[in-house]
């Protein structure tokens, strides 16, 4: 018997050594390839043992199976503030064979956005939520870690007779909403939220930056193809 216990209790040991020895490798990698500063202090490195690792994994899921699950929890959870620190992401996912995992408002009710069966991160876009209208235009660019409920409230600052066609739950992220179609009570009218994208600017697994130029016949598949950051041109209040 105590040899059986010995053994379980080294393997735990080798486990956790080897855990370990990702993380530290990881946070390296983030580190060497980042231009910015963010990655060295772990401003946006969320790991396991970080006191805001929880937080972030269960403040915005709307399905409590997933919290409850025992599925695999992610590696790392990492909050981007600009697309240089997602294309650190990319670079070191990819060297360190981890899945990459998008999350932006949480309204993930199938956990596509949290689940995985092998090792992966997730980059939430809690940080990239920047919304800025241009009433002349009647255009906005919006980040896509906004919730609709944040574009409508901006747009209903700037204006009394603008909106824009979504859905109706205000906490919903613009970047599952609108790159999964947007349907909302001004379909008939003014089409899905989808139907209104002027631009978009998309960041592939290579880490290039794509707008609707560059993408050519891509564009057209766009709600398949999101994944990173994405930055969209919207039109308030202008029938497609």
């Amino acid at each position: 018997m105590a040899f059986h216990t010995l053994h379980v209790l080294l393997l735990i040991s080798i486990s956790l050594a080897f855990c370990k020895g990702n993380l530290e490798s990881f946070v390296e990698c983030m580190s060497i390839n980042s231009p910015t500063e963010y990655t060295k202090s772990f401003k946006y490195i969320h790991t396991p043992g970080s006191p805001s690792y929880s937080n972030l994994l269960q403040y915005a899921e709307q399905n409590p199976r997933w919290l409850n699950s025992t599925s695999p929890k992610p590696q790392f959870i990492i909050t981007p503030y600009n697309a240089d620190e997602i294309k650190t992401t990319i670079i070191c996912s990819k060297m360190h064979d981890l899945q990459i995992r998008v999350k932006s408002g949480g309204h993930d009710y199938e956990g596509l956005s949290f689940l995985c069966q092998t090792p992966f991160v997730i980059i939430d876009l809690i940080n990239l939520r920047s919304i800025s209208i241009d009433l002349e235009d009647e255009t906005a660019w919006i980040q896509t870690g906004a919730t609709i409920g944040e574009l409508y409230y901006n747009i209903a600052l700037k204006s009394k007779i603008h909106g824009f066609p979504a859905g109706l739950c205000p906490s919903v992220g613009v970047g599952g909403h609108f790159s999964g179609g947007g349907f909302g009570t001004l379909l008939r009218k003014h089409g899905l939220a989808s139907d209104n994208i002027i631009d978009a600017y998309f960041m592939d697994i290579n880490e290039n930056i794509l707008d609707r130029k560059s993408m050519g016949k891509i564009y057209s598949g766009l709600s398949e193809e999101v994944e990173g950051r994405v930055l969209g041109l919207y039109s308030p209040g202008r029938s497609s």
